[in-house]
């Protein structure tokens, strides 16, 4: 039985995530954002001051690449990061002006992004393959929690 990649979800998912993050990169960059670091800055526009613990939990996203991704939104001026006055062991992690600043435009590019990919859709096939997207997604959460 012959593998066709084209007939493979999995495949499918691969590369639609890399077109994606391709999309959102060239607009990112011009920004001075990066698409790894667009759902951190999501996070941090909806709530500043979370602790790495949480971005990790809110994100599902690798210990060590949570680490890289936070250390290069600081070194690009994108963060800041502050003790937790509560628990010393902890920061809390902040928005610069800049990055503040940022958000409007940051989210054009990244619904842009998706346009320019899914060009030709109609409103109904864009809900569908969104579903679809999510169930996907929730029937992975509960593969993992499983495992």
């Amino acid at each position: 039985m012959a593998f066709n990649r084209m007939e493979s979800a999995t495949y499918l998912a691969s590369l639609l995530a890399r077109g994606f993050s391709r999309a959102l990169q060239e607009r990112g960059q011009k920004l001075g954002f990066a698409p790894g670091q667009f759902p951190v800055l999501l996070e941090l526009w909806s709530e500043e001051g979370l602790t790495q613990r949480q971005l990790l939990d809110r994100l599902d996203i690798e210990q060590a690449t949570m680490a890289n991704t936070l250390a290069r939104m600081e070194r690009d001026g994108l963060i800041i990061r502050r003790k937790h006055p509560n628990d010393k062991r902890s920061q809390q992690i902040f928005l610069t002006d800049r990055a503040r600043k940022m958000e409007t435009a940051a989210k054009e590019a990244a619904a842009a992004a998706e346009q320019s990919l899914l060009s030709g859709f109609h409103r109904f096939e864009k809900e569908l393959m969104l579903e679809y997207m999510r169930m996907a997604l929730a029937n992975s959460a509960r593969q993992g929690e499983t495992s």
